[in-house]
C-alpha cells in the first residue's frame, strides 16, 4: 500500500497541468484522426477506403491506448488512473471540436460537415447516444492501456508501445475472428467488426500482460 500513496520517483507523474496538457493534445488527435477517417469514406471506396480506414482507426486506437500511459509514466494504480484522466479529459475535448468543425451543425455552411449517412447511425442520428459512449470507451482505452504500460515497466523496466501494440493487434484479431466464426449479431470481416473487437481485445491483453509482472 505504500508503494500506492507514495509513488516512486520518475514514475506516476500526474500533476493537474500534465493531465490537461495530454488531455487538450490527445483530443486535439483524436479530433484529426476522426477527420480523416470522415474524408477517407466520403471521397473513397471499395478496397482503397477500406485499407486506408483500418491503418487510420488503428493508429488512432494506439495513440489513445498507448499516449496517456507514456505521458503520466504509469507504474501504479496512480499513474494508471492518470492516464484514464487523460483520456475522460481528451472525450471532452474532442466532443468540442467534433460539434464545431465535424459535424458542421453549429456554424452551418461555414464548415464542412465530414459525416455521412454511415456516421450519423454510429450515434443513432443522436449525440445524446454518440457522446456518452465516446466518454465511456475514451476513458476505458487508455486506462487498460495503461495497466499494460505498468505491467511492461514492472516486468522490463520501461514501457514499450511497439510491444503494446504487436499485443494488442493480435488480441483483437482473436477476438474479432471469434466473433464471426460463432455469428455474433452484426460481426463480419469487416473494419467495424475488429475495431468493436478492440474493447474485448484490450480486457484480454491487459490480462496477458499481468503474467510475470512484479507487484509494486
Amino acid at each position: 500500500m505504500g508503494s500506492l500513496a507514495h509513488p516512486q520517483a520518475g514514475f506516476d507523474t500526474t500533476e493537474v497541468p500534465i493531465i490537461v496538457r495530454g488531455a487538450l493534445k490527445l483530443g486535439v488527435a483524436e479530433a484529426l484522426i476522426v477527420a480523416a477517417i470522415g474524408l477517407v469514406s466520403r471521397y473513397l471506396d471499395g478496397p482503397v477506403e477500406i485499407a486506408l480506414e483500418a491503418v487510420i482507426l488503428a493508429f488512432g486506437v494506439l495513440l489513445v491506448v498507448g499516449l496517456p500511459g507514456i505521458w503520466t509514466r504509469a507504474r501504479t494504480i496512480e499513474g494508471i488512473a492518470g492516464a484514464a484522466g487523460i483520456g475522460l479529459g481528451a472525450a471532452g475535448v474532442f466532443l468540442v471540436l467534433d460539434l464545431i468543425f465535424l459535424q458542421g451543425d453549429i456554424f452551418h455552411g461555414l464548415t464542412p460537415s465530414l459525416y455521412t449517412n454511415r456516421w450519423r447511425e454510429i450515434g443513432g442520428g443522436s449525440n445524446w447516444w454518440y457522446h456518452p459512449v465516446w466518454w465511456m470507451v475514451g476513458t476505458y482505452l487508455p486506462w487498460l492501456g495503461g495497466w499494460i504500460l505498468a505491467n511492461q515497466t514492472r516486468k522490463s523496466g520501461a514501457p514499450s508501445l511497439p510491444g503494446l501494440a504487436i499485443l494488442l493487434g493480435f488480441c483483437t484479431v482473436v477476438c474479432g475472428v471469434i466473433a464471426v466464426l460463432v455469428g455474433f449479431p452484426g460481426a463480419g470481416w469487416n473494419v467495424p467488426t475488429f475495431g468493436v473487437a478492440v474493447l474485448p481485445g484490450l480486457a484480454l491483453a491487459t490480462t496477458i500482460s499481468v503474467l510475470g509482472a512484479r507487484k509494486a
